[in-house]
């Protein structure tokens, strides 16, 4: 996948196109960069707990570093964007020093659309059984709704 980066964004409920405004800016500074010549240069892989992207050389190799984001800091996640279908996108909630929080909207642009849907539904799988494991260990109080919550923690994958 190619990364085209992070951007803030504001709100505290995430419904279905709430990542399109910062899609958009990301796509637009991408487009204007023309970083389109250099092919993949991220690899990115959704596990249980959490999601790494790998950064790649300009040759597309050897990773450079890694970000890594905790599944269960993430609001949501879409592949289904106006301005690319070919876009999947994640807010995530980026815990500061001083222990204030922001949120960002991250952007990888995959091969074709198909793949944008397999990464939200990974994404949503590994929603699932991060928020099963955080039920089982009690981090999650046993009281809420197991629906309620799931439902939060599915993904929009159109």
């Amino acid at each position: 996948v190619t990364y085209l980066g992070k951007v803030s964004t504001t709100g505290m409920q995430f419904l279905s196109g709430c990542t399109e405004k910062p899609v958009i800016e990301l796509w637009k500074k991408h487009t204007l960069a023309r970083e389109d010549i250099f092919p993949a240069n991220t690899l990115l892989e959704i596990r249980p707990f959490q999601v790494w992207l790998h950064h790649l050389d300009l040759k597309g190799e050897a990773t450079i570093h890694m970000d890594t984001f905790q599944v269960a800091r993430i609001a949501y996640c879409t592949a289904d964007h106006h301005v690319s279908p070919n876009i999947f996108a994640w807010i995530y909630r980026e815990i500061n020093d001083d222990l204030s929080y922001q949120m960002d909207c991250h952007a990888v642009e995959c091969e074709s659309k198909l793949e944008a849907k397999k990464l939200a539904h990974a994404m949503m799988e590994a929603f699932k059984k991060t928020f099963h494991s955080m039920k089982s260990d009690g981090r999650i109080h046993r009281n809420s709704s197991s629906e309620e919550m799931s439902q939060e923690l599915e993904s929009d994958d159109g």
